[in-house]
């Protein structure tokens, strides 16, 4: 497979277009374009999660001042630390146990020990999760598995610290989500107000399938359930306004004692079980790794290590797809389902707003950056 130069961007990405000295569209618009209003937001984002921090100091209710999403994953144990060492704030960890792999418990024990939090435990139904996990592969979008089930995941989790946070007057949610994650049409920053506090986020291809009972929907987070005058919490991703360097976040949780080793600090160890599957998924049918995207992002941000991902992507992809090693989860995470690997099937058209299919950055998109005037722009 060829890929980019700089970037390590797959030339199997829809739009990656690489040019005869192997740079992909993406580097070429990157290379032209005026970073000045990109690093603008990222200052007055700077400047309102500063802000927001200071002010939510002794402000909660119930008496923390802030929910921290603790996933065992190195970015929300060192947000963690950051919260509490670096602004002294009353945080409370908050960790939903669907499928925590070993590796990422032992970075949270660390961490809630190393940094004496309270910390609290949700368990949701397992059964709800193999149900709900079996229909998305079964009915996955051109997108693939990776988009189709981590973006229905993912506002579960979520709305699991939502209903805490609201439940115990807690102000402010933060979550460990780095530069690119999620999808920019879903969030930047922040969770917008009416997207927090109007919207049901229930998805609406779960909804209609008629598999789902009442119960089962009530687990996605819908602000119309709560009388009129709740009071709802801001939910940020302070690493979009904080400058961010993953190799420097690996580095420091395992200085603070967060984390035993780099190893147990590299995603690739952290990452939930099921995640190889849905990576086999999508290797299988898109022909590519669907994070490679956000990774090759990040390279080409200088946010992350391109020496590393050079070694790492290689080797990741080659456990998965030959299910060996860490890529054992593949079919222990079928066994868990009751599935089989011809059951992982793409039978959806990704939905209208998902954005150009010829994007870099399939449902996504690449924001703020202006293109100098005086440079041909090079449509990604």
């Amino acid at each position: 497979m060829g890929h980019c130069h700089n970037c390590l961007l797959p030339d199997a990405v829809p739009g990656s277009d690489l040019d005869a000295s192997k740079t992909c569209s993406a580097c070429r618009t990157f290379a032209i374009a005026d970073h000045t209003t990109e690093e603008d937001i990222r200052r007055e984002r700077e400047a309102d999660l500063e802000r927001t921090l200071r002010d939510c100091k002794g402000k909660g209710e119930g008496g923390y001042d802030v929910l921290v999403n603790l996933s065992g994953g190195k970015d929300s144990c060192y947000l963690l630390y950051k919260v509490v060492k670096e602004y002294g704030l009353k945080a409370l960890a908050f960790t939903t146990d669907m499928h925590v792999p070993d590796t990422a418990w032992a970075n949270i024990r660390r961490t809630v020990a190393a940094l004496g939090v309270d910390h609290m435990v949700y368990t949701p139904p397992k059964a709800l999760y193999r149900k709900l996990f079996r229909f998305l592969l079964q009915n996955q979008e051109a997108r693939g598995a990776v988009r189709t089930v981590c973006y229905v995941c993912a506002p579960m989790f979520e709305g699991y610290s939502l209903k805490t946070a609201v439940e115990k007057r807690i102000p402010l949610v933060l979550a460990g989500y780095s530069p690119g994650q999620p999808e920019p049409e879903r969030m930047e920053y922040e969770f917008g107000r009416a997207m927090l506090t109007q919207r049901d986020w229930t998805p609406p291809e779960v909804r209609d399938s008629g598999l789902f009972t009442d119960e089962e929907l009530s687990y996605f987070w819908n602000p119309k359930r709560y009388p009129n005058g709740t009071r709802f919490p801001r939910y940020l991703a302070p690493f979009h306004a904080w400058p961010y360097d993953q190799a420097e976040v690996m580095k420091r949780v395992v200085e603070l004692g967060l984390a035993q080793s780099r190893r147990s600090a590299n995603p690739v160890h952290s990452n939930c079980p099921v995640n190889w599957l849905l990576m086999y998924s999508d290797l299988k049918h898109l022909g590519y790794n669907p994070y490679t995207p956000e990774f090759a992002r990040l390279i080409r941000e200088g946010k992350a290590s391109r020496a590393q991902w050079r070694v790492l992507q290689p080797v990741v992809n080659f456990m998965i797809r030959h299910q060996i090693f860490l890529g054992k989860n593949v079919r222990e995470s079928l066994e868990w389902l009751g599935m089989k690997e011809d059951e992982l099937r793409i039978t959806r058209a990704a939905p209208a707003s998902a954005g150009s299919a010829q994007s870099p950055f399939p449902g996504a998109k690449l924001p703020h950056l202006a293109v100098k005037a005086e440079a041909e722009p090079v449509a990604p």
